[in-house]
């Protein structure tokens, strides 16, 4: 299996992607990895080359650049030059911890989209209290949205939940802001009525407090508001292992009570860890396309390609193209 990697796309690359790569090669014996970048800067870090190669270009998309302006003008860029590997089928997959808006409209551009799937779904897998995680889409591939796409958003997060997460029949639940069936505004209410009809097991409208008690496995919404969602959860941990922080460093009681404590701190930490669940998954592309974590560090990188990995072996893009045209199928004969 071949994935190319962009080695200058996020805060610490080409460090952290180099070091995250060299991890996957030797944990991961069936893959090979093309690092797309700067040479110079990416042998800096590289001590390990076995089934690595490196394709140079000293061209980056930056994340102050205009996406689709960027991709059209910098076709030399590593992230365009790493989707270009999958289109020319030198490659299985790609993962990128750069620019969004530029690596969604370089998927679209270069791979192009599944045939059935009218708009991809930017998809992070979050941890949850009971530690299984919950698949979240769209979290801001697509701002606006109409019923029919959140109908292919649930199908995408379903077929990856059951190939790559091995959850039999994942539960869909649709984001509102009530449980009841007639709550929400007109695209929820409509989506709704659309998801009931489908073989997908809907659970109903979801709430977002209830998001990391694991109520689905998949959460159902627009981009905008995935977006949001998404936000507030990173912030609202960030924020709270701050001021855990605090508590615990306050005065020498609390120092006292956190050295008792730490085993269990870090057990927390880790639950928390979003680094553990890889990146998010551009579903609806004609082959993996993974967006890590800006900030990703080696372990990030190294769960993206893990990610990757799985979803070529278990052919999601070629899944969902058969579920989106089964069901678009089933609902047009039965209107």
């Amino acid at each position: 299996m071949k994935l190319a990697i962009d080695a200058m796309g996020g805060d610490h690359a080409p460090k952290e992607i180099v070091l995250g790569a060299m991890k996957a090669v030797e944990a991961f014996r069936d893959i090979q990895i093309t690092l797309v970048g700067n040479e110079q800067k990416i042998r800096q870090y590289l001590t390990n080359e076995e089934r690595i190669h490196i394709l140079h270009t000293e061209t980056v998309i930056l994340g102050t650049d205009e996406p689709v302006r960027a991709v059209r003008r910098k076709k030399d860029a590593s992230m365009v030059l790493m989707a270009k590997e999958v289109a020319d089928k030198k490659a299985d997959a790609c993962i990128s911890a750069g620019n969004t808006g530029a690596l969604m409209a370089t998927g679209l551009f270069v791979i192009g989209r599944i045939d059935g799937i009218e708009r991809p779904a930017l998809s992070p897998t979050l941890p949850t209290i009971d530690g299984r995680g919950f698949l979240l889409l769209d979290v801001g591939a697509n701002v606006d949205a109409r019923p029919e796409h959140l109908l292919q958003y649930a199908l995408m997060g379903s077929v990856y939940c059951e190939k790559v997460r091995g959850i039999t029949n994942p539960r869909i639940g649709l984001l509102n802001i009530g449980t009841e069936e007639k709550k929400g505004n007109e695209l929820s209410k409509k989506t709704f009525e659309l998801l009931k009809d489908t073989n997908l097991h809907f659970i109903g409208n979801i709430e977002a407090r209830d998001l990391l008690d694991g109520v689905a496995d998949v959460a159902v919404t627009d981009g905008f508001t995935g977006n949001m969602i998404l936000k507030t959860i990173e912030g609202t941990a960030m924020s709270v292992f701050k001021m855990l922080k605090g508590a615990l460093t306050g005065s020498m009681k609390s120092k006292l009570a956190a050295a008792v404590l730490k085993p269990d701190l870090k057990k927390l930490k880790a639950q928390m860890d979003y680094t553990e669940y890889g990146g998010a998954g551009l579903f609806g592309l004609k082959a993996p396309v993974i967006k890590a974590h800006g900030s990703s560090n080696a372990n990030a990188v190294f769960n993206a390609v893990r990610q990757a990995r799985e979803m070529v072996q278990n052919d999601v893009s070629g899944t969902i193209k058969a579920v989106a045209e089964q069901e678009n199928i089933r609902l047009s004969i039965k209107s």
